[in-house]
């Protein structure tokens, strides 16, 4: 704000340098659908560590691979998850609290706080030890081992509750904020269902709780739990794939199967291709349970549509599965699908040396692996790799390692610019990053001043990637442009609120075939 001088004297004014500094976006977060034991529904769920998993989800669950491509995603280096639980008709356990008092108003009922069979391990008791013992009541909630009565984590007790809505510590309220395992039960208009008299005292003190009943696990999901063509309202409520709508950011996707045969729908495939195109993210496609051999391999990726449901330039596909210990059945070695490995071995690459860096090679190693589905030579991995497939390998003295680092695009017959996966995957970076970086552009007066900030903004984040050694060339000029100017934005643009900003990069290709040339030298002959 200009100053207005008003007596005589030495005024300061502060001016704006016109810097604004683009931060990079995260490049290693990464989503998962599927079933789970517990946990909220439909609700894209921001997880740390697989402990974190367990707390939410309930852990491993031999129902569901979900679990298993977590916890791999985890133990090869990967920091953040977003997880989406879904289900098919599953639902949750309920508690019947005794008031004493006629119908309606008989129980008060608790549901638990998510579907599934684990609720029919809650337990509760009530008591009137509290500071007004009339009216208000103490409620203790736990869960415990069905069989043994063994407790099942730490009790949840909530003290000088009420019934009554005027009452600060009104129980509907207080298990909504602080409950982890149970809420009060809701009406087909979606209110609560209070009794107009508290529960009874524990008949038997705390010993003899009162114990949950139903609650069930529903079936196997089926394609319409993540994308449903017949239900529009699917996109807008945000259910299914679209709960990652949820998420702020996300940059890969893995579908770990929940067909019987292993397999996911090549529709899902689909779907989720093209959503993760719109949210600039890449989809990790695990092998069908039919490739079990090269051969079959390479007949199927000659039609990934028809075979996979998608030939995505924002889609990958690794083959073979891979043989883990089972911890549910006692440690047998078990084929499971690769999908969690390898978005581990992306977040691990991009920690150590950036998303520009081929997540593959001697140091993109299969932590967890015990063995591959199917053990390729150089020549079976030499027919799958100029297909697009690419293959986990088993090198002795080396171990079990990631060696293949192309998109769906990445047949050579396609010739695509979007061929190697960390070309793809810079090129979502930069936009990502740069599409949130320049957001105080918009309702900037739109003339030289602000494309002169556009240009220095931009051209300062491309010059400390460069300096980090994300593009090709030894020059900045050979790395990367930035162009924002009377040439990009025209009179005409500007007279419809439009400025265009041209950002061109020199990506690193990584080198696929190392071609080594010997020559024999001729002794020198005496004369």
């Amino acid at each position: 704000m200009p100053i207005t001088p008003t007596y005589p004297g030495v005024y300061i004014e502060e001016i704006s340098s016109g810097v604004r500094t683009i931060i990079g976006v995260a490049t290693s977060i990464t989503a998962f659908l599927g079933r789970a034991k517990r946990g909220p529904d439909n609700t894209a769920v921001t997880l740390n560590s697989f402990s974190d998993f367990g707390r939410v989800f309930g852990g491993l669950w031999e129902e569901s691979s979900l679990g298993f491509a977590v916890k791999d995603f985890y133990l090869n280096g990967g920091s953040q998850a977003i997880v989406v639980r879904l289900h098919n008709g599953a639902t949750a356990a309920i508690l019947d609290l005794p008031t004493g008092a006629v119908a309606p108003d008989d129980f008060l009922q608790l549901e638990a706080a998510s579907v599934g069979s684990w609720g029919g391990s809650l337990r509760a008791t009530v008591d009137y030890d509290t500071k007004d013992p009339a009216t208000l009541f103490n409620l203790v909630v736990f869960e415990a081992d069905s069989t043994t009565g063994e407790l099942l984590g730490s009790p949840e007790a909530f003290l000088n509750v009420s019934i009554d809505p005027s009452n600060p510590r009104y129980l509907p309220i207080v298990l909504e904020q602080q409950s982890q395992l149970v809420r009060v039960i809701r009406d087909i208009n979606d209110e609560w269902v209070v009794p107009n008299a508290r529960p009874s005292e524990t008949p038997t003190g705390p010993d003899v709780p009162v114990l949950a009943t139903g609650g069930g696990n529903g079936t196997a999901l089926t394609s319409v739990e993540f994308d449903d063509p017949a239900d529009p309202t699917m996109q807008d409520d945000k259910r299914g794939l679209y709960a990652l709508e949820q998420a702020d950011l996300f940059n890969l996707l893995c579908i770990p199967p929940y067909l019987s045969t292993g397999d996911v729908d090549t529709g899902v495939v689909a779907a989720a291709a093209v959503y993760c195109e719109t949210r600039r993210a890449m989809l990790l496609i695990d092998p069908p349970s039919d490739w079990t051999n090269k051969t079959t391999a390479r007949n199927e990726i000659r039609d990934p549509v028809a075979n996979l449901g998608t030939q995505s330039k924002n889609a990958a596909v690794f083959f073979p599965r891979v043989k883990q210990a089972n911890p549910l059945r006692e440690n047998q070695l078990e084929e499971f699908v690769p999908c969690g490995v390898v978005a581990g071995i992306f977040a691990r690459t991009d920690a150590q040396r950036g998303v520009w860096k081929a997540p593959a090679g001697l140091e993109a190693t299969l932590t967890g692996v015990s063995a591959l589905s199917v053990n390729l030579t150089d020549a079976e991995n030499g027919e799958l790799n100029p297909l697009g497939v690419n293959c986990l390998r088993f090198f002795p003295g080396v171990g079990r390692v990631l060696w293949g680092s192309r998109t769906l695009q990445g047949a050579d017959r396609l010739a695509s610019e979007w061929k190697y996966i960390p070309v793809r995957r810079l090129a979502l970076f930069l936009e990502e990053s740069l599409y949130r970086g320049t957001q105080w552009v918009v309702f900037e007066p739109n003339d030289e001043p602000l494309w002169a900030q556009i240009r220095l903004n931009i051209g300062a984040f491309m010059n400390n990637l460069f300096r980090q050694g994300a593009f090709q060339g030894t020059t900045p000029r050979e790395a990367y442009f930035v162009k924002c100017d009377r040439e990009t934005t025209t009179q005409n643009d500007i007279d419809r609120g439009i400025v265009n900003i041209v950002v061109g990069f020199a990506p690193l290709k990584p080198a696929e075939f190392v071609i080594i040339k010997f020559q024999q030298i001729a002794g020198n002959i005496a004369t």
